[in-house]
């Protein structure tokens, strides 16, 4: 495989929010706004790429019946790494984010590139996997946000450009729900037709 498809595949063929339909939480919590679905992407993708290249490093030294618990311990650790990050350099998007950077070490997109991919391939293949995969997520997420934001508040990147109040509906769960389901219609289609 090419290293240019390892990073182009998380973003149509495993597109992990469209296609593979993991990390829903953050994905539907985190989405109100651009803003945050931006930050917290690349937050995802931060953990993802050093997360993938440490599993790829260590997994021939791992015996098969601790590999689960040493991958979760890993990922942990830049969890924790990206939250003391977080709160030395940017502490509002420590807060806006809050509980949803913890959650990241039980998010199953990183955990799943951990078993699935990083733990047989080389450390460069792992690391652009993450990058693709961590760029996937990170677009699925601020088009979201991007689409509730507009129609939730009439705004884009906290940029107001409707007047008036927009539907309260999507910035709340039901809104989630909604344009998740109407853009993975919408993204499925058209890469069908490619």
């Amino acid at each position: 495989m090419s290293k240019l498809k390892l990073i182009t595949d998380g973003f149509i063929k495993n597109n992990p929010t469209f296609v593979l339909v993991l990390g829903m939480c953050p994905t539907l919590a985190t989405t109100t706004s651009a803003m945050n679905g931006l930050e917290m992407g690349l937050a995802t993708l931060f953990v993802l790429i050093l997360s993938n290249m440490a599993i790829s490093l260590i997994a021939p030294i791992v015996p098969d019946k601790v590999h689960i618990p040493v991958y979760i311990v890993v990922i942990a650790t830049f969890v924790t790494v990206l939250q003391l990050l977080m709160q030395a350099y940017l502490p509002s998007v420590y807060q806006t984010l809050g509980l949803f950077i913890p959650l990241i070490v039980v998010n199953c997109i990183v955990l799943g590139r951990a078993e699935a991919f990083a733990n047989k391939n080389s450390v460069i293949d792992s690391a652009l996997d993450g990058i693709g995969i961590g760029l996937g997520f990170t677009l699925s997420l601020t088009v979201i946000g991007i689409v509730r934001e507009i129609l939730g508040s009439g705004s884009i990147f906290g940029w107001k450009f409707i007047p008036g109040d927009g539907i309260l509906a999507f910035v709340m769960a039901p809104g989630a729900f909604m344009v998740l389901g109407y853009l993975m219609v919408l993204f499925n289609k058209i890469a069908k037709k490619n």
